[in-house]
């Protein structure tokens, strides 16, 4: 079977968007750290959605859950080839996983809020955030190793952005 030049081309553009998605626009490629870049990229992107542009966090959500799945098919097709199923580049998990809570902050504080206090609730949300997905403590490290594909690579962060959840939770429990 002979591929025509243009679906050579249509296929190299597929395979060049699939990497600038999965890799959060490159931020992927970066030599140090990219996990973490693309973690504080998204938090002052939300930031700028919710308290700027003034969108709804329902919106914002709805959106992070239709990537969540495209990326589960975007991913498994980064990966498909590479003996490292879970290789650094790949950070559109990092964006839902960090995402995860801060949109649910959002929702659970719609309203006028002090900017300072929603800057440093960002703050906690991204260390806490990056401190879980480093360690990965369980179910975190069981989505990691267990899982050999696009759904390990994601529900790593997925569980990582809902322990922050959980710890915020108890944080607001315990002083109200």
């Amino acid at each position: 079977m002979q591929l025509h030049v243009k679906q050579l081309f249509q296929l190299v553009n597929m395979n060049k968007i699939n990497f600038l998605f999965v890799t959060l626009f490159g931020i992927g490629k970066l030599k140090k750290i990219p996990g973490s870049y693309a973690s504080l990229l998204t938090t002052i992107f939300l930031f700028f959605l919710f308290h700027i542009i003034n969108l709804s966090p329902n919106i914002v959500l709805i959106g992070v859950i239709i990537i969540f799945f495209i990326s589960l098919y975007a991913v498994n097709i980064f990966i498909k080839d590479l003996d490292n199923k879970d290789p650094k580049e790949v950070v559109i998990d990092e964006f839902i996983g960090q995402s995860i809570p801060i949109c649910l902050y959002e929702i659970s504080h719609e309203g006028t809020k002090e900017t300072d206090q929603v800057l440093t609730f960002y703050f906690i949300m991204f260390i806490l955030f990056r401190i879980f997905d480093i360690t990965k403590p369980y179910p975190v490290s069981y989505y990691d190793k267990n899982f050999k594909n696009s759904f390990g690579v994601i529900m790593d962060d997925v569980c990582a952005g809902l322990y922050v959840v959980a710890v915020l939770v108890l944080y607001m429990v315990i002083n109200s």
